[in-house]
């Protein structure tokens, strides 16, 4: 494996899942402790009393997105810290100054935060299997949804990253727009029971696109058309990717 880039690649994977595993307790401990109190709060003591939910028990129906608000929270903070503290710490200018292209910078930083996207998605599915009996329809869908969900996070990460100007600046989008638009993203409800006006809002949340499809995973039954949501989600990548590596070009917020 004597490729420059192959190398520059693994190398910054490598940094990034080390430090993922390295401080396990405060990267996947806590998004575990928090859905399992979710479980315990709204699927055990709150579910018994609402009953079924698009033909699942209430907790089963909490699973998918409850999986799913911790994979976008970590492959966003992820990408948005990890590469914010090389800004702060000024390490990141050894890596513009090596040989490595800027996708393979991005590509990088972006798997770490897709690591630990799903590992921590991994961790909480498992923590429901204590909980409830939650049965996998379609694996392909469920992969599918779960990557390109993380991948577009930490895409939006990234660039988060690259506009911060200090450590205030990491966590405005994930309190005032990442945690809004999850909450009403179908995490806790299903579409249908919104009066129409709201449920035609709840259109406009792309969250509701990654949470309902990841569901059709589990369950077969979505709101949406998952195949559209599918293409939606790629084409939003896509952009990503374009405006991210066209703004790690030109150095934007990195040059002093």
């Amino acid at each position: 494996m004597s490729n420059p880039l192959i190398i520059g690649y693994l190398t910054i994977v490598r940094k990034e899942t080390h430090r993922i595993f390295r401080i396990w307790t405060q990267t996947i401990l806590p998004s575990v402790v928090t859905q399992s109190l979710y479980f315990i709060i709204f699927g055990g003591l709150i579910g018994s009393r609402i009953g079924e939910v698009s033909g699942m028990s209430y907790a089963a129906f909490l699973v998918p997105g409850l999986v799913m608000m911790a994979a976008i929270t970590n492959s966003f903070s992820n990408v948005a810290s990890s590469f914010f503290g090389a800004k702060f710490q000024r390490s990141i200018e050894e890596i513009l100054v090596s040989p490595m292209k800027p996708w393979v910078i991005l590509a990088g930083y972006v798997t770490g935060g897709v690591v630990r996207g799903t590992v921590v998605g991994a961790a909480v599915f498992v923590v429901s299997a204590l909980f409830t009996r939650v049965a996998v329809s379609h694996v392909f869908f469920l992969v599918f949804f779960l990557l390109i969900t993380c991948i577009i996070f930490s895409l939006l990460g990234f660039l988060n990253a690259l506009f911060a100007r200090k450590f205030d600046d990491v966590g405005i989008v994930p309190t005032f727009l990442l945690t809004p638009l999850t909450y009403l993203g179908g995490v806790f409800y299903s579409l249908s029971y919104l009066p129409l006006f709201w449920r035609n809002v709840s259109y406009g949340n792309p969250i509701v696109y990654m949470i309902d499809g990841f569901r059709f995973g589990f369950s077969g039954v979505a709101a949406t058309n998952v195949y559209v949501s599918a293409l939606i989600l790629v084409v939003v990548a896509v952009v990503l990717v374009g405006i991210a590596l066209g703004l790690l070009k030109r150095g934007t917020g990195l040059k002093t």
